[in-house]
């Protein structure tokens, strides 16, 4: 039999991520090539009384269906969040609750984009965000990223010949570059956005997690009816509970819950109730202390490393997040030092994925929050005699 598949289906990117599930089943590598935040920084206990007490208290409702939008005092949590975070005036009633922020991705896609029309995307660009609207058929327009952020005239110039339904970014520790837009850089950003239809989709899966604790500025703050924002609780306290949620206006959450729900009808209420459970018995702010002081100590020893073991490559020194890049040495192939670092028990992401309109061959991203210190010192010595053997 032939089966006549869509042709979305067809023309989707052939994706990584099935090799490095297979780099990371086996325990002989160190890998810094998945995205994995660290399991050891899981509050499982916490996470297990809050579950025993949901199951205690009303664990038939926790069990039934429930509304698409979300469970109502989780959605009202993440709006004070943001009042008392970030200084936005966010409401419950604009906060839509999705499985991980990367159905966001495809539902923001599905409700925008028809074949063939214009979205914006870094460069380099998150391979999971690629990966999603190019489902759609679009056509992508990439805006170089240098240590500020988007460049503004490349920004500006696509915006004035080839406009975009949206511009997808992450202004907090990038991924892949672990960069952060500087406070000009966004406003400059949203000045030139100002009084045009592009929307902005700012991606803010790491902006709890900057080393010194501080928030910085949102585009949404700036752009308040122009800009949406999809944020997670994976990075924060459990990837395993698929909890995020999308920050946007009324008209376009209007269209976003019609396609969730067609989608799944709603996220997992259980494991919703569970989370806000323990948001309400715990103290978050204390648990992401703790793991932005461990992420931060291994990501400057990564850095630290490099610029030991290997000084002649140069390499990104994030703020916060989970991400890392280096430039490989002239001439040197990415795939080359992905095939030859599995042979030597160390694996790094090749930089290809994050270039939709090609490139990426003289990068490679290293993730430094799943792998503890003993680990990145073994992996950076096994990386650097990798590079010299290929160098």
């Amino acid at each position: 039999m032939t089966f006549s598949f869509a042709r979305r289906i067809q023309h989707a990117p052939a994706s990584f991520l099935g090799e490095l599930f297979r780099v990371s089943a086996d325990p002989s590598i160190i890998s810094f090539a998945g995205g994995l935040p660290s399991s050891a920084l899981i509050d499982a206990e916490g996470l297990s009384d809050a579950a025993r007490d949901v199951f205690a208290t009303d664990p038939r409702t926790a069990l039934q269906y429930s509304t698409t939008d979300g469970y109502l005092p989780l959605r009202e949590y993440i709006a004070a969040r943001y009042r008392r975070r970030l200084g936005v005036p966010a409401t419950a009633g604009e906060i839509q609750i999705t499985n991980g922020s990367q159905q966001c991705l495809d539902l923001f896609a599905k409700i925008f984009l028809n074949a063939g029309d214009r979205v914006g995307v870094e460069r380099p660009g998150y391979l999971g965000a690629i990966e999603a609207f190019s489902l759609y058929e679009p056509v992508f327009e990439t805006v170089r990223l240098d240590s500020e952020g988007p460049d503004p005239g490349a920004f500006e110039k696509m915006l004035m010949e080839r406009p975009v339904k949206f511009f997808y970014g992450i202004p907090n520790s990038q991924n892949p570059s672990g960069c952060t837009y500087s406070p000009g850089r966004r406003r400059e950003i949203a000045g030139i956005l100002d009084g045009t239809d592009t929307v902005f989709y700012e991606d803010d899966a790491f902006g709890e997690l900057f080393f010194d604790g501080k928030a910085r500025l949102p585009l949404k703050r700036l752009l308040p009816g122009q800009a949406v924002i999809s944020g997670s609780f994976s990075k924060i306290t459990a990837p395993g509970m698929r909890i995020g949620w999308m920050y946007a206006p009324q008209e376009i959450l209007t269209a976003f819950n019609t396609a969730k729900q067609a989608a799944d009808l709603h996220s997992n209420f259980l494991c919703q109730q569970i989370l806000h459970r323990y948001l309400t018995t715990h103290d978050l702010d204390a648990h992401i202390q703790k793991i932005v002081a461990v992420y931060g100590r291994q990501c400057r020893l990564m850095c630290d490393l490099f610029d030991d073991l290997m000084p002649s490559l140069s390499h990104t020194t994030p703020e916060g997040g989970m991400f890392l890049t280096a430039t490989l040495p002239a001439g040197l192939h990415a795939m080359k030092v992905f095939e030859e670092g599995v042979r030597q028990k160390v694996a790094v992401l090749p930089g290809m994925p994050f270039f939709v309109d090609g490139g990426g061959t003289g990068m490679i991203r290293l993730n430094f929050s799943n792998a503890d210190e003993e680990k990145i010192s073994e992996g950076m010595h096994r990386l650097a005699g990798v590079i010299k053997r290929l160098s």
